[in-house]
């Protein structure tokens, strides 16, 4: 089944308004949510929108707060998100941090007391479409244990770096579990397999079984040990840089609620010489032989843009179930 981008943010926007959001704040999350599922990121769309909505039910997303600036140090901003919806808190935030990269060549916006960002790539995509290098992460719920341990201690800390292009902006969009609990969820839906091991069953074995891994709560960090410690440095430099919550605070409260995230802009003059080297970086890695006939390799972000344009005319595919959910919000 599939929806055309227009009738999702429509429907989006309908709830939110019946919600007493602002209209300007509505649509605004409305087309973040939208323009998700439109890139193929439906975890992050169409079927985390329902959450979103019970989030603000219960008061966990305050929808007429706004964020407040607490301290200014050069190119370093701090920000109090005061539980805001993160997707409008990271928006607000990534915009800062490319003002103050335009005047100074960098910026790093800090925020603490915020909500799920929902796609971290969107900011990245913000950030390269106003011609900046975009990095931005995040702290979370504990959800992966730390390598050797059996007890989630670390988030799945999303990190996002994106590369503006002419042809097609760089962004890497990666969370530091093999993969997310959205995907664990979308694969247990569609009652399939793991393309690789994401984690361990109840024995303590590798398994691509989504269920089994989200029973025993020990998803795979990518790299085993290097995601467990790459998790690890991102809540250390979210928390020290806004002086928010750690992942154990954010855990202790049972709801992922009051994260804390960063944001960084570099702006560079757009020169041929930046175009040279970018396509060459990329059509070095693209002339790798396939590991399979007839198979491409792709950079970062190029899928999405694919995904994208074929969404966009043939119409976004949906839950079916998910779906019929938000038509009675």
């Amino acid at each position: 089944m599939r929806i055309p981008f227009d009738t999702l943010r429509s429907e989006f926007l309908r709830i939110l308004i019946k919600l007493n959001m602002h209209p300007a704040k509505a649509e605004q999350c409305a087309t973040i949510f939208a323009e998700n599922s439109r890139d193929g990121v439906y975890t992050h769309g169409l079927n985390r929108f329902p959450v979103f909505v019970e989030l603000i039910k219960e008061g966990l997303i305050r929808i007429d707060a706004e964020p407040v600036l607490e301290n200014h140090l050069g190119m370093i901003e701090q920000w109090n998100g005061n539980y805001a919806a993160g997707v409008l808190n990271a928006g607000h935030c990534m915009q800062r941090a490319i003002d103050l990269a335009k005047k100074n060549g960098i910026g790093c916006v800090a925020i603490r007391d915020t909500n799920h960002w929902m796609r971290g790539g969107t900011y990245g995509w913000q950030a390269a479409e106003a011609g900046c290098i975009g990095i931005c992460f995040t702290n979370t719920i504990a959800n992966v244990p730390p390598w050797g341990g059996i007890d989630p201690r670390l988030g799945n800390n999303p990190l996002i770096i994106a590369v503006p292009r002419k042809d097609g902006h760089v962004v890497l969009d990666m969370a530091v579990s093999q993969y997310s609990f959205g995907k664990l969820m979308q694969y247990q839906a569609n009652n399939e397999e793991l393309p690789l091991p994401g984690g361990y069953d109840s024995e303590g074995n590798l398994s691509t079984d989504p269920a089994a891994i989200m029973e025993s709560k020990r998803i795979l960090p990518i790299g085993f040990w290097k995601g467990s410690g790459l998790s690890l440095m991102l809540d250390l430099l979210v928390t020290i840089l806004s002086q928010g919550r750690s992942t154990e605070k954010i855990t202790e409260s049972k709801k992922e609620a009051g994260v804390s995230q960063v944001f960084i802009a570099i702006h560079q003059p757009d020169t041929e010489m930046n175009h040279q080297l970018i396509e060459q970086i990329l059509d070095y890695a693209k002339s790798s032989r396939p590991e399979k006939e007839g198979g491409k390799i792709s950079y970062p972000g190029e899928n999405t843009l694919r995904t994208r344009e074929r969404n966009i005319k043939e119409g976004i595919p949906v839950d079916e179930t998910i779906w019929n959910k938000v038509l009675s919000l």
